[in-house]
């Protein structure tokens, strides 16, 4: 029988097991000081890309500083601050709560001038309700008879067209 050239070893990695007197890297794959070089260069790139953007920054910060200051809003009709019309912050919440519920509770438990030209008033809620219910609640008067014979009283809005047209009670 003939004796193959691979019959020394086991397996096909075997040659690879022991590490030959004298090996390191393989020369023929990569350069190493073309990517030593690669690594020098980026590094320097990138040092001078930060130097030059920051100074750009410097120079941006000093001509606006230097800049005369322009009008903020050129077509406003006056150029003061104004705060804007929408809600604000509350300082002290609490506080502004409590105001508001003393001047709610004012206004319903005491008497008041609403309108003083047309004498109107304002009186507690306890002494409306008294009256109210001495008074009645005011009412519409009972229909009279319409000359085209329909009772409007019999007539109420229709649900589908959203009250714009009437129906006949049920």
């Amino acid at each position: 029988m003939a004796q193959h050239h691979d019959a020394a070893h086991a397996t096909a990695d075997d040659e690879y097991l022991a590490t030959p007197e004298g090996a390191g890297h393989e020369h023929t794959d990569a350069n190493v000081w073309l990517i030593v070089q690669f690594a020098i260069w980026l590094t320097i790139a990138a040092i001078i890309t930060h130097l030059l953007m920051w100074g750009l920054f410097e120079l941006f910060v000093k001509t606006r500083n230097d800049a005369a200051p322009a009008a903020e809003f050129p077509l406003a009709a006056q150029q003061e601050r104004r705060l804007p019309a929408g809600p604000r912050l509350q300082a002290i919440p609490a506080n502004e709560i409590f105001e508001f519920r003393q001047r709610e509770n004012a206004q319903l438990n005491d008497y008041g001038w609403v309108d003083r030209n047309a004498v109107t008033v304002h009186i507690p809620i306890e002494k409306a309700k008294e009256l109210l219910l001495q008074r009645g609640l005011p009412s519409r008067p009972a229909a009279s008879d319409d000359p085209t014979g329909s009772n409007s009283a019999a007539l109420m809005p229709a649900d589908s067209s959203s009250g714009r047209t009437m129906e006949r009670r049920r």
